[in-house]
Parts: C-alpha cells; sequence; structure tokens
C-alpha cells in the first residue's frame, strides 16, 4: 500500500499568536543579538545594524527570546518600535527578522493538546486531541495563543 511521505527541508519553532501569522523562514533578512537591554519591551535595539538601510522593515515579523511582534517603525539607525511588548528588558537576546509571512507551513505536535490554526484558506479551526509526536497535514498560516493547548509545536516546508 503506498502512503504518503513528508519530506520537509526548513523548520522553525512556532511561537503562537492571535495576531501575527508564522513567519516564512526563507524570508529571512536578518538576525542577531540586541545590543542593549531594550528602554521598553515594544523596542528592539541592535548597535551593529543600520535598520535605516534595510528596505520593508516596517511590517516585518520578529521572532525574539520574549515571543513574537510585528516591526510597526524604525525609530532610528539602531531602534525598531514593535506591535507587542516581547522585548526583554533586562538583557540581552537574540531575534530574527523575517520579511515575508507564511503561505502554508504542515506542524509537528511536539506535546498532546488541542491545536487552534487558520489555514491557508483562512479557515479558524480547531483540531482536539493532538497527540504528542503527530503531525498536522494541513497547510497552515497561523497558530492561534488563545484555545491552543499543545506545545513545542514546529513548522515544516
Amino acid at each position: 500500500m503506498a502512503y504518503q511521505k513528508l519530506q520537509v527541508e526548513r523548520a522553525l519553532t512556532v511561537i503562537a499568536s492571535d495576531t501575527i501569522n508564522i513567519p516564512n523562514v526563507s524570508g529571512a533578512v536578518l538576525s542577531g543579538t540586541t545590543s542593549q537591554a531594550a528602554p521598553a519591551a515594544t523596542t528592539l535595539v541592535d548597535n551593529t545594524k543600520d535598520f535605516t538601510l534595510i528596505q520593508g522593515l516596517v511590517g516585518s515579523i520578529v521572532y525574539l527570546t520574549g515571543g513574537v511582534a510585528t516591526v510597526t517603525a524604525i525609530t532610528n539607525a539602531t531602534t525598531l518600535a514593535l506591535s507587542a511588548g516581547v522585548a526583554n528588558t533586562g538583557t540581552t537576546e537574540a531575534y530574527t527578522i523575517y520579511a515575508d509571512a507564511n503561505q502554508g507551513c504542515v506542524l509537528y505536535v511536539g506535546n498532546t493538546g488541542n491545536v487552534r490554526v487558520l489555514t491557508a484558506g483562512n479557515d479558524d479551526v480547531t483540531f482536539v486531541g493532538i497527540p504528542a509526536g503527530a503531525f498536522v497535514p494541513v497547510q497552515v498560516k497561523r497558530v492561534f495563543a488563545t484555545n491552543t493547548t499543545a506545545t513545542d509545536i514546529v513548522a515544516l516546508w
């Protein structure tokens, strides 16, 4: 009997959000480590970058240790304003900025629970009782924080 094989080449640990899609890992613009603790949780400061030289940053998706946000403005050459309070104000932290939103990926669920998603077709669906170590073979754009109880979710392309 034939069976479908899932062969992926890219992966990203999902940070669930009710408003921000999973970023497309092939659309990474840049990554780095913040140069100092952010003056506010809604800013990202990196003294090694000149953000004014990078086109298309506003609207990009930022993955930080503290969560996920979008870039709302370039405050100055070394500072970005973020849509949510995710930057760590106590220490430096790693970040990656992605230019593209994901158009659809499948999910791997590491620990049992429910997974609420936005499909590539814009349907809001909750998969109930996904077992640990299972794949969700649906093209997904977002994993919602609300009503998602499963953990260790990985997006695969």
